[in-house]
């Protein structure tokens, strides 16, 4: 069925604009003049060409600018609709503008905002839905929209931050499999070659070892590549299981050095998120229920979840979180204070704070220790190879002298 972009105007001489899906231009003629509008505008909505994208196609980015731009336009009193109308047409992102194109149809239709966000639940997630119904209800959504801005541009850095520190010895460690890869298959067989054509006779035992490697990768090229292929596409199907994913979590956290910077991402992502929710007015259990959702980590909601237990059977929030061994006690305490005090919203935005800088410390010197191991690793490999393929040429050399 096509759809069809209108506009009208009301009695009162507002503007409305939407779309419509209808079989042809007078059904939806008919359908505007039933509802008291004046139409000044019916036209076909041309043919979009949709571009695959992986996941929802929004970035962080694109949500960052919209919930800061949208908390303006609510405080310099526009409505809705209209704010929804000029974010969509403006927005650079075709898949972002679809979504706020049917999100304002939602809402023209008469829904709430949140209600009509959560027909994109993978752009809008939980966390964002509740805060806007809390807006709404509360009817300061504009106060809402400033918070998730800067709860997103929190998220945005800490995101920032972790790839920093991840794509550098990750990048290093592809270029050193490729270049050990190259020099096995192309360049160690041309030394070989070239030592039977000089005669050398019997060679060296660290060339005779790297030669051996350089055979059983040559000749196990293919195997190696689909036996690759197969162990990673198992190591997903496994990881995509709640056991499977509950264990790669658990070693994460466990694991020397970067398992210590994830901890601090977690308890940050912990207390900025239960902050954010607990000044926009969202009850503790329900905060709780939402920052285990969306915690990213399943051993970390598998913790906030049983101290939301204990909660809802009446104890405070403190003491469940000690017992829970993933959160250092030093938070736990602040926490703690900050509830006795009445201002735990505060004091979790200030924890959050601290241990946003302590990641952005943590990842500094995770990165600063792992250049130099990384460069040593690949530096070692590719020199030890040349090493042992010159031995023999020296060797040689020293014969013919």
């Amino acid at each position: 069925m096509p759809v069809y972009i209108w506009e009208a105007k009301t009695k009162g001489g507002d503007l409305r604009t939407g779309e419509y899906k209808a079989d042809n231009e007078d059904a939806v003629t008919e359908r505007l003049r039933s509802q008291g509008l004046t139409i000044t505008k019916v036209k076909k909505k041309p043919i979009e060409i949709v571009i695959p994208t992986i996941g929802t196609g929004v970035a962080l980015k694109d949500m960052v600018v919209f919930t800061r731009t949208f908390s303006t336009m609510i405080d310099a009193g526009l409505p809705i609709v209209q704010c929804l109308d000029m974010l969509g047409t403006q927005s650079e992102n075709p898949a972002f503008r679809r979504v706020l194109m049917g999100v304002k149809a939602e809402v023209e239709s008469g829904k709430s905002l949140s209600e009509g966000m959560a027909r994109y639940p993978k752009v809008f997630d939980e966390l964002f839905r509740n805060l806007v119904g809390a807006g709404e209800a509360g009817g300061i959504l504009d106060i809402i929209f400033r918070r998730l801005a800067i709860y997103l541009e929190k998220a945005a850095k800490l995101r920032r931050q972790v790839r920093g520190a991840m794509v550098y010895p990750i990048a290093i460690l592809l270029v050193g499999i490729i270049v050990v890869m190259v020099m096995m298959t192309k360049v160690l067989p041309v030394f070989e070659k070239m030592f039977k054509d000089l005669g050398a006779g019997s060679l060296p035992a660290p060339t005779r070892v790297v030669l051996g490697i350089s055979h059983f990768v040559t000749d196990n090229l293919l195997f190696g590549l689909v036996t690759t292929i197969i162990v990673s596409a198992a190591f997903i199907m496994i990881v995509r299981t709640k056991k499977g994913r509950y264990a790669l979590d658990a070693f994460t956290l466990k694991t020397p050095v970067v398992g210590a910077v994830l901890r601090k991402i977690a308890v940050a992502r912990f207390t900025r998120t239960l902050g954010t929710l607990l000044s926009s007015g969202v009850p503790i259990l329900d905060a709780m229920d939402i920052v285990a959702k969306t915690s990213g980590n399943m051993v970390i909601a598998k913790a906030i979840n049983y101290a939301r237990g204990k909660i809802s059977e009446g104890q405070d929030i403190a003491s469940p979180l000690l017992e829970t061994a993933i959160f250092p006690p030093m938070v736990v305490n602040m926490i703690g204070v900050g509830e006795q005090t009445g201002a735990m919203d505060d004091m979790l935005q200030k924890i959050a704070d601290f241990y946003e800088d302590e990641v952005d410390a943590a990842v500094s010197a995770m990165t600063a220790m792992l250049e130099p191991a990384m460069l040593v690793f690949l530096g070692g490999g590719v020199g030890g190879m040349l090493i042992a393929m010159y031995m023999p040429i020296f060797e040689v050399a020293g014969n013919i002298k």
